[in-house]
């Protein structure tokens, strides 16, 4: 099977060829049913599959739909891997557990954030604490969610967007705008004032099925940063960690790092991997995002503000709300053939240095 025959058009179909799949290759299975229900009524769920010897001390675990628009490519890897039979490749010893769609409201819907429009890679974050302020994304919140979307208030949000740029160069936008934010629950890149069910389900499956692991690789897969096709593996262990030593050593050297200012990302409030690190102190992790590159990036945000706008006032049921959601899906999926071998590719061998990795820990 070509790498475009792993791809399933919708969370529906990607979930039942999860299921499928994992269930062939002998994998044990779990299920979480998320509370809200599928654009058509359908039950949501966070499912898992588990793949080697139960009390495993060194775990392969990967992710889809952090970002649940962006579900379409981990989905497909990780259902490929156990269709390709590559789940064989596994050396002794070593376990594989596959968490498929972490956020499946935004996968099947069709957004970027939890059913609560939090950004789930932005909440693992202390809630008693006070939050972090970002003062950017203050100034810019009325410009980047017009109570009106058309082409006029589009137009003078540029404007606005564009004198922030002017002043503070592009990375200062890119930190203000999707750096995360924790005063307006009604914007984007919006971090939540409570844990969310997909954040406390994450954390949950770790704990239960990681007890006895002392060496973790995650690969956590992201569609819309970067240029098209090409799958940047971005580590944000903090550089006075041995994750980052890890990580480089691992990817043989190909890795970036928001703090080291070689990524395309920006520095990030409550990413999802220091939520990860701090639920397993027992073990060594080792994580990086995959992240793979779509259409411009003015263009993902574009389409990242309308769906926020429409979710708030428009209606989705409508030719405005169907055209902005084939706007999100182009914006984390492309439904090309070159595309999806491009993903495909770097997936494998980014799992397969994962496991390496894994394999020389002691």
């Amino acid at each position: 099977m070509t790498a475009s025959g792993y791809f399933s058009g919708d969370y529906v179909a990607a979930r039942a060829r999860f299921l499928a799949a994992a269930k062939a290759a002998g994998g044990r299975l779990g299920s979480h049913v998320n509370p809200a229900p599928g654009p058509n009524g359908e039950a949501l769920a966070t499912d898992t599959a588990w793949l080697g010897p139960p009390e495993a001390e060194r775990v392969l675990v990967t992710i889809s739909a952090t970002h649940g628009a962006e579900g379409f490519c981990g989905s497909a890897v990780q259902a490929g891997w156990f269709e390709s039979g590559l789940y064989r490749e596994a050396p002794p010893g070593l376990a594989l557990l596959q968490i498929h769609a972490i956020n499946p409201y935004g996968f099947a819907w069709l957004r970027r954030v939890t059913e609560d429009n939090v950004d789930l890679n932005r909440n693992f974050i202390d809630h008693d604490a006070p939050y972090p302020v970002n003062h950017g994304y203050d100034q810019l919140h009325e410009a980047l969610c017009p109570r009106e979307w058309n082409d006029a208030a589009i137009a003078e949000s540029r404007k606005v967007i564009e004198a922030y740029r002017e002043k503070h160069g592009a990375w200062g936008l890119q930190a203000a705008v999707s750096g995360g934010q924790y005063s307006h629950a009604d914007g984007i890149f919006f971090g939540g004032h409570a844990t969310t069910w997909s954040h406390d389900t994450l954390l949950h499956v770790l704990r239960r099925n990681l007890a006895k692991a002392r060496h973790v690789a995650v690969i956590d897969y992201h569609t819309g940063l970067g240029p098209r096709g090409y799958g940047e593996r971005i580590c944000i262990h903090p550089p006075d960690t041995g994750g980052l030593a890890r990580a480089n050593a691992w990817y043989d050297q190909d890795i970036t790092s928001p703090y080291l200012g070689s990524s395309t990302s920006t520095e990030l409030s409550g990413d999802n991997l220091a939520g990860m690190v701090a639920a397993l102190p027992h073990a060594q992790l080792t994580g990086i995002a995959l992240e793979y590159g779509t259409l411009p990036t003015e263009q993902v945000k574009l389409a990242l503000r309308a769906d926020n706008w429409l979710h708030l006032y428009g209606e989705v049921d409508s030719d405005q709300g169907r055209a902005i959601k084939a706007q999100i899906r182009e914006a984390f999926y492309q439904d090309a053939d070159d595309w999806k071998e491009m993903v495909w590719e770097r997936a494998v061998e980014t799992q397969r240095l994962a496991l390496r990795g894994l394999a020389e820990e002691g």
